[in-house]
């Protein structure tokens, strides 16, 4: 347990590298080539939509929408992960429209959120129930001591959209 815990602190840190560049760079403007055309509108919706997808996939906010007491830990894991994976393929476009370093940092919550799930599901025994999981999952969230990664990466975008609209 000693590797997944330092594992999941190494990739804290990484995501607060990420929004820390996100929050000192400037945003880059994105200009079609050859028209006149104000994108701050698609650049605008495409944050919003960010922040959904930052929403619907931050783990307190998947388990109680997903949570189905009745099954078994592995099948859990499996509902959670392929709703994060789902729902981030569904919204990759929006990464034409943000800054690198935006769509940095909701990847790499998808990406830990992945492997938190992976990590607490491992830790528990074979004949783990879902709400087994779901509650071990919550308490690895709430003990992060840099406050929920989800929190911080949508601060990260709401300053980005805020710089947009100034």
């Amino acid at each position: 347990m000693d590797l997944s815990i330092a594992s999941l602190v190494l990739s804290g840190i990484a995501v607060l590298i990420a929004v820390y560049a996100l929050l000192r760079k400037p945003p880059q403007a994105i200009q079609p080539a050859g028209e006149k055309f104000d994108g701050t509108t698609l650049r605008l919706q495409a944050y919003e939509r960010l922040v959904l997808l930052t929403e619907r996939i931050a783990l307190p906010n998947l388990i109680s929408r997903l949570n189905q007491p009745g099954i078994s830990a592995v099948e859990m894991k499996i509902i959670l992960t392929e709703n994060i994976k789902h729902e981030f393929e569904y919204n990759s476009t929006q990464q034409l429209y943000v800054s690198p370093v935006s769509w940095d940092s909701v990847r790499n919550l998808k990406e830990q959120n992945i492997m938190i799930i992976h990590q607490v599901s491992a830790a528990l025994p074979a004949d783990a129930s879902a709400t087994d999981l779901n509650k071990k999952i919550l308490e690895v969230v709430m003990s992060q001591p840099q406050g929920a990664l989800h929190e911080m990466v949508l601060q990260a975008l709401n300053f980005e959209a805020k710089k947009l609209m100034k």
